[in-house]
């Protein structure tokens, strides 16, 4: 999609792949509800689109773009729905998509165009991974049922799944904390559902699971639009504090599994007096939030193909909405800057997507975020780490994180601190295409085996006996036959998968 998407570069000044779009309000049980499929023909071929849309609570409409072919993911879709016509705006990518929903409600048809191409495009509607079984679907090995977990701090519940070995227990536990952006329990990206085959993996496995609805999402109240990550800090204290309330799960080895911005969470949660009993962190940031967002700019306009002379124009008036935005506390007047600001800057932005962006940017969450230092925690953390990053992952990336975390996480004393770089592996934890299962002859991405292997690992060490842990648990390095050191002190993982 590279020649499609190069188009307007400026737009991609602002990106943030994993932040919720604005949606006018629907209903909670909206008929667009789910993953729409089409294929968008362009010069020398056709590209698949894929479009999730999750209606949240409070009646908006939560959407996304995913071009699997260029690793695009995650894209923020602006949804209008007016009867049965359909407008998508991709700000990002200078892109907009008119259709009509059909009376049957499994296809939409339209228009899909952006300068330099205009083209017909039909979006189908998808019932979710194709799979080749039987349509019996035996037991599973554990239960699994619906809670809800109460916020007392915040005033709020989250609804969740938590799922439990078989037996009397009692159980290690574990939570598990999402990426930025409102995600459902299951964190579903495409056919791919990350915590779902996580959670899987370790309740077989003999550890207990929790993951939920982020606020406003599914049944879950409150807003996360107007949370910011302390905020959410509360919501995953909450959670282990339920996990340590059941009768079947053992108090003392209850851990916080946090990916992207989650593994922040479960970090500050960890310099919190009410600790978890350990921590692993996936994809976590150990640059400051400005510069995280900085360096996702710059590699996304990379993939797009932008030039050096409008990726340098583009941070530099990202850093000039920056200085705006912190140099103007008051909401509507910095609204009104960044507007003005990003009209002048590309006078052919649609005044919609401008007065979107600009609230984005000026939201709780964003106003938190560039200035997030999470180094200035990680040396309060005492409780046994384990940090796994991709090589593969564009948005957070493992060179630049891992030596930070490790450094920081160290220097306040914790000798328990383990990283690993996975080779391959992606910001979802996705494993290199050449591994994914093939199902009806299609590839099904599939969690990183190297990393599900190395997440347990930890789980049943830190969960053990001190007795027994001293007598026959080696650092998992020596666990992961495929482990092999990497430049900073972390960790590489080579192409062998660990079985």
């Amino acid at each position: 999609m590279r020649k499609v998407l190069q188009t307007s570069p400026l737009l991609w000044l602002l990106l943030l792949l994993t932040f919720a779009g604005v949606a006018k309000p629907g209903p909670a049980d909206s008929p667009l509800g789910g993953q729409w499929r089409g294929e968008l023909k362009v010069p020398g071929g056709s590209w698949e689109l894929v479009i999730t849309v999750i209606p949240l609570s409070n009646g908006t409409l939560y959407a996304t773009l995913d071009v699997p072919k260029q690793k695009i993911s995650r894209m923020p879709v602006k949804m209008e729905v007016k009867g049965t016509d359909v407008t998508m705006r991709i700000e990002e990518a200078a892109s907009k998509f008119t259709g009509k929903l059909a009376g049957d409600g499994k296809k939409i048809n339209g228009t899909w165009s952006q300068p330099s191409l205009t083209s017909a495009l039909v979006l189908e509607r998808t019932t979710g991974a194709v799979i080749n079984a039987a349509t019996f679907k035996p037991a599973l090995p554990y239960r699994e049922e619906e809670v809800v977990v109460p916020n007392k701090v915040a005033k709020l519940r989250l609804t969740g799944t938590l799922t439990m070995p078989q037996g009397k227990g009692p159980f290690p536990a574990v939570v598990l904390i999402s990426d930025s952006g409102p995600q459902d329990r299951n964190v579903v990206v495409d056919n791919y559902r990350m915590f779902n085959i996580l959670a899987d993996y370790l309740t077989r496995r003999g550890v207990a699971v929790l993951r939920y609805d982020d606020r406003g999402v599914g049944k879950s109240t409150g807003s996360y639009q107007k949370a910011t990550t302390t905020d959410l800090v509360s919501d995953a204290q909450a959670a282990m504090g339920f996990l340590r309330a059941h009768y079947k799960v053992d108090k003392t080895h209850v851990g916080m599994v946090g990916h992207g911005e989650g593994a922040n969470v479960a970090l500050l949660a960890a310099a919190d007096k009410s600790a978890p009993n350990f921590v692993i962190s996936l994809a976590g940031y150990g640059l400051p939030g400005a510069e995280v967002l900085r360096r996702q700019q710059v590699e996304i306009m990379r993939l797009i193909g932008a030039n050096t002379q409008q990726v340098n124009s583009a941070l530099q008036l990202h850093e000039q909405m920056l200085d705006i935005i912190r140099q103007t506390p008051n909401n509507d007047l910095a609204r009104a800057k960044v507007a003005a600001m990003l009209r002048i800057s590309n006078a052919d932005i649609d005044f919609t997507m401008v007065q979107a962006r600009a609230t984005q940017l000026t939201s709780p969450w964003y106003r938190f975020f560039i200035d997030f230092d999470p180094q200035k925690q990680l040396r309060a953390v005492k409780c046994p780490v384990l940090a796994l990053n991709g090589g593969a992952d564009l948005l957070v990336a493992a060179n630049r994180n891992l030596p930070v975390l490790q450094k920081e996480l160290k220097a306040g004393g914790n000798k328990q601190v383990e990283t690993y770089k996975l080779a391959g592996v992606n910001h979802w934890f996705q494993s290199e295409r050449a591994e994914w299962p093939v199902v009806n002859g299609q590839l099904q991405p599939t969690f990183s085996p190297r990393a599900l292997v190395l997440i347990h690992g930890w789980v049943a060490q830190n969960s053990a006996p001190p007795t027994s842990v001293a007598k026959s648990a080696p650092p998992l390095a020596k666990q992961v036959k495929s482990a092999s050191k990497a430049p900073g002190g972390s960790t590489a993982q080579t192409k062998r998968a660990a079985r």
